[in-house]
This record gives C-alpha cells, sequence and structure tokens, in this order.
C-alpha cells in the first residue's frame, strides 16, 4: 500500500523539480536566511552599536525594536502583495531593498538614521520569510516535501540560534559596521537569481483597485503597537508608564477596525478564513508556543552566561553553537521520519524533549557551564528541529495552492508574535521573581543569624588585613551573593514554566485529526 501510494505520488512528482525552481527556491531559502538571521546577528553586539553610535540603552533597544516591528507589519501582509505583484516581483524588491537597506545601516552616522535603516530593513525583509514557505508548498508535489519542509524548518530555526554566535564574532574580529556589511554580496546575488529564476505566478494588477488600505492602516497600528507594548512593557514597569498605555489603546483600536474590515471587505489586506481550517489553526498554535521556545532560549541562555558567568559575546555564541549543530545534524533525520511518522507522533516526541531539556534546566546553579549546558542545548535543537517539520507540514500541507500564500504569512507571523509575547512574558517575569526572591533571601540574612554574622566577620578581617574598609566590603559581596543567587532561582522559575507548557502541549497533539495528504499522500484537499 505505502509502495503503491509512494510509486503514484513519484510519477507526476518528478517533471516539476526542474533546475530552474530548484535554484529560484535555494536562492529564496537564503534570502529567508539573511532577514530572520538579522534581527539576532545584531542582537548579541548591541553593546558595541551603542558605543560606535554614542547613543544611550534605551536608544539602542529601538535598533532592535524597529526591525521587529516593520518586519511584524510586513510578514502578513506579503501575501496579498505576492498576489498583486506576483512572488517574483515581490521577492526582487524584498531582496534588493534588504541588500540597500544594510549598505544603509552600515553608514548610519548617529542612533536616529540606524533606528529609521533598521525599520526599513526590517519591513523589506519581512517579505521575503512567508514567501518561501508559500513557494515551499506551491511548486513542489507533496512526495517531495520530506525534502524541502526540514530545508524551510531548518532556516527558520537555525538562523535565529547561530545569529549570536556570528554576530559576536563579526563584532569581535572586524567591527559592528560588518554586521551589515556581511549582507550585501550574499543579497546582491539572492536578488539577481530571484529576477531571473522565479516565475512561479503571474500577476494579478487588477487587485490594486480593490487594495484595503484602511485595512492595511488599522493593521499597521495593531501589530506595531502590540510589538511596542511586548517589547518595552517590562523595561517600563507595563502600564505605569504613559506611552504604554497609549500603545495599548492604539493597539485594540487597530486591531478592532483590522478585524472588523477583515470579515467586511471582499478584498482585506489579510485572508483570515485560513483560520477555518482546523488544522492551519492548530499548527499555527502550536507555531506561537515554538516561538515561544526558540526565541525564549535563544534569550534566556546567552542572558544567564552573561548576567551569573560573566562571559563575553563570543564566548556565549561559543557556547550557544551546540544547539545550531545539533538541528544542523537533525534536519535530515526529521525530513526522513516526515515521511514515515504521524506527524502527531513526531510533535509529541518533540514538545517532550523540549520539555526534558527544560525540566534539566531547573537544576541550574551558578557554576554551571558549557558541559552542563550541553544535553540541554542537544535536546533543544534536536526537537525543535523534530517539531517544526510536522508544524509546518500540518498547518499548510492541507490547505488548497490558492490559500497558501496568504495562509504563509499567518502562520509566520504567530512564530514572531509567540517569540514577541514569551520575551515579555520571560522579562516580566524574571523581573518580579527576582524582587521575591531577592526579598525573601534577605530576611534569613539578619544579625540575628549566626552562619551570617560569621561569614561577615571572616570576610572582613581578610579584608581589613588588606588595609580595606572590611565590614562594608563583606556587606557589598553579600549582597552580590543574594541578588545572584535571586537571579538563578528566577531563572529556574523560567525554566520550570516552559517545561509546564511544553509539556501540555503533548496533550493538544491529541486533539488534532490525523492530517491527510501528508508526505507521500496527496495534498490537494
Amino acid at each position: 500500500m505505502a509502495t503503491a501510494a509512494a510509486t503514484a505520488g513519484a510519477l507526476p512528482a518528478d517533471p516539476p523539480m526542474d533546475k530552474r525552481k530548484l535554484i529560484a527556491f535555494f536562492a529564496m531559502v537564503f534570502g529567508m536566511f539573511m532577514s530572520i538571521l538579522d534581527i539576532q546577528i545584531v542582537s548579541a553586539s548591541l553593546a558595541e552599536i551603542q558605543a560606535g553610535l554614542g547613543a544611550g540603552s534605551e536608544e539602542v533597544a529601538w535598533v532592535q525594536t524597529s526591525y521587529l516591528i516593520a518586519e511584524v507589519i510586513m510578514i502578513p501582509l506579503s501575501g496579498t502583495l505576492a498576489r498583486i505583484l506576483s512572488t517574483r516581483v515581490l521577492f526582487t524588491i524584498c531582496a534588493g531593498g534588504f541588500t540597500l537597506a544594510s549598505m544603509l545601516c552600515a553608514t548610519a552616522t548617529d542612533i536616529e538614521q540606524m533606528i529609521v535603516y533598521r525599520a526599513i530593513q526590517g519591513f523589506i525583509g519581512g517579505g521575503m520569510i512567508p514567501s518561501v514557505f508559500a513557494a515551499a508548498f506551491t511548486i513542489f508535489p507533496p512526495s517531495k516535501r520530506s525534502i524541502v519542509s526540514p530545508m524551510i524548518g531548518l532556516v527558520a530555526t537555525l538562523a535565529p540560534t547561530i545569529g549570536p554566535t556570528i554576530g559576536g564574532y563579526l563584532s569581535h574580529a572586524f567591527s559592528w559596521h560588518w554586521l551589515f556589511l556581511v549582507n550585501i554580496v550574499p543579497g546582491v546575488i539572492v536578488t539577481a537569481v530571484a529576477w531571473s529564476m522565479i516565475d512561479f505566478d503571474e500577476p494579478e494588477m487588477s487587485l490594486w483597485k480593490r487594495f484595503d488600505w484602511w485595512g492595511l492602516l488599522a493593521m499597521g497600528l495593531f501589530l506595531g503597537s502590540l510589538e511596542y507594548v511586548l517589547e518595552e512593557g517590562n523595561n517600563k514597569d507595563w502600564f505605569s508608564d504613559e506611552h504604554i498605555v497609549i500603545g495599548t489603546v492604539v493597539m485594540l483600536t487597530g486591531a478592532a477596525v483590522f478585524f472588523w474590515r477583515a470579515f467586511k471587505v471582499d478584498f482585506p489586506v489579510v485572508d483570515l478564513k485560513a483560520f477555518a481550517n482546523r488544522n492551519f489553526a492548530f499548527g499555527s498554535l502550536f507555531s506561537f508556543v515554538m516561538g515561544i521556545g526558540l526565541y525564549g532560549l535563544t534569550y534566556l541562555y546567552p542572558l544567564y552566561l552573561g548576567r551569573i558567568r560573566g562571559y563575553d559575546s563570543l564566548m556565549i555564541g561559543e557556547t550557544m553553537f551546540v544547539s545550531g549543530l545539533a538541528m544542523f545534524f537533525t534536519a535530515p533525520v526529521a525530513g526522513m521520519l516526515s515521511s514515515r511518522l504521524d506527524p502527531r507522533v513526531m510533535m509529541g516526541i518533540g514538545f517532550a524533549g523540549f520539555a526534558l531539556g527544560t525540566w534539566m534546566m531547573t537544576g541550574l546553579t551558578a557554576d554551571w557551564d558549557f558541559y552542563e549546558l550541553l544535553i540541554p542545548q542537544i535536546l533543544r535543537g534536536c526537537s525543535l528541529m523534530i517539531c517544526m517539520v510536522p508544524i509546518n507540514n500540518v498547518a499548510l500541507g492541507t490547505l488548497p495552492p490558492a490559500r497558501i500564500r496568504n495562509a504563509s504569512g499567518l502562520f509566520n507571523l504567530t512564530r514572531n508574535l509567540g517569540g514577541a509575547v514569551g520575551l515579555a512574558i520571560i522579562n516580566t517575569l524574571l523581573t518580579q521573581r527576582t524582587d521575591e526572591h531577592y526579598a525573601r533571601l534577605s530576611e534569613h540574612i539578619t544579625f540575628g543569624n549566626p552562619a551570617a554574622l560569621d561569614w561577615l566577620n571572616s570576610v572582613g578581617a581578610n579584608y581589613d588585613s588588606y588595609g580595606l574598609d572590611g565590614s562594608s566590603v563583606a556587606v557589598q559581596k553579600l549582597s552580590g551573593i543574594v541578588t545572584q543567587q535571586s537571579w538563578l532561582m528566577s531563572f529556574i522559575d523560567v525554566f520550570m514554566l516552559l517545561t509546564v507548557l511544553f509539556g501540555s502541549l503533548i496533550v493538544m497533539v491529541t486533539l488534532i485529526a490525523k492530517p491527510s495528504g501528508q508526505a507521500g499522500g496527496g495534498g490537494g484537499h
């Protein structure tokens, strides 16, 4: 039966795999890789950019925030633009514009210029990401999904993971300008290949007349302010800051108008009807949670290594590289499994591996180093790939080709929003739990505690012998130890929460209908 299905699938599948389409697709995948990589490559080296442009720490955060806000608006919009302009024109404009914006970023002389150039770079780069997912499910037959799906899954997850490593290396070996200059040569090549090789679809210029400009404005305000509130909320103590309150009002107003237009207008800026497909809705939900895991852990590990271990960006990158290697070697395995295993079983294995990795991190101490982090990082890398491939197939594999372009924008948006929501929750939890643990630990260190007094006296005496004010140095040291321990305990709380989250997903997997049209079957629903 399986052999018959495979043979049946193989006969019509071979002719579409022509060289032009393959080259075009590889160029698109590389463009997507550059776009996703650019978020994390810069995050590892914000300190160098801050010093280079003479910016404050509040201002330099906008180098990231402006990119993310612009990208999150473009990702869902790209489906509509691809229909109007065609994939070829849209992708070429995006790849060329991204390259040009990278060049501008490298020439920025002050922080205001950098923020504007980064917003342009994020907006234009965001259009490349969904185009790749749409192309993969449009131009390749279902029998080839076990090769194509792991490739885009690998790029989507590997880029954020190895970003800090590459960023740390470039800014150490050269200067922060190279974080952007490194995009130029590959960007020119991708642009040229995209223009000459992509021919998957025809433009529908007549749709310009029906384009919903009010819907676009509402979506921009809704997603832009949502990303802003999530990014900045914790630093500004949430609703005690008037900018966050204004951002929330704008977000709610934009959301109300956007959703009203999406269901009222005959050609909405984003077609939300894909969510009526149960598998797409569940796939998007899983993608959202994977965003929390992917971006949350890419944030937590470096934060621990920098804050507790005192690592610099290059050392953090070298330690984090393990996850990237694990993903790279798991991708072909995930591809083979996807054509043999029920995708629900694969997702269950992936979520269980992820939960196990974060649960191991709940034993964290201040002495944990490369070797203690090795197994949790390998588990994280392998599990991400094992989850990503079936999630992509479940979400996009059963949709009709006409729906895929819009749906891939929505699907990618859920991963980015998951990352933004996850980081906001993780940051808020870390801040609140650190304060609580600090207060709790401080209660035990009083003058009524003989162990604390002995420690203060012996350390104080030691510093006195060097001619320093021993008692005040000892109090500072003790305060430092309490701060460090309260940080560690808050890290453990967050890892515990992530373990529960991924554990609960294993239960949710059982609610999905077995996806028809997988791997060897037909996908023509």
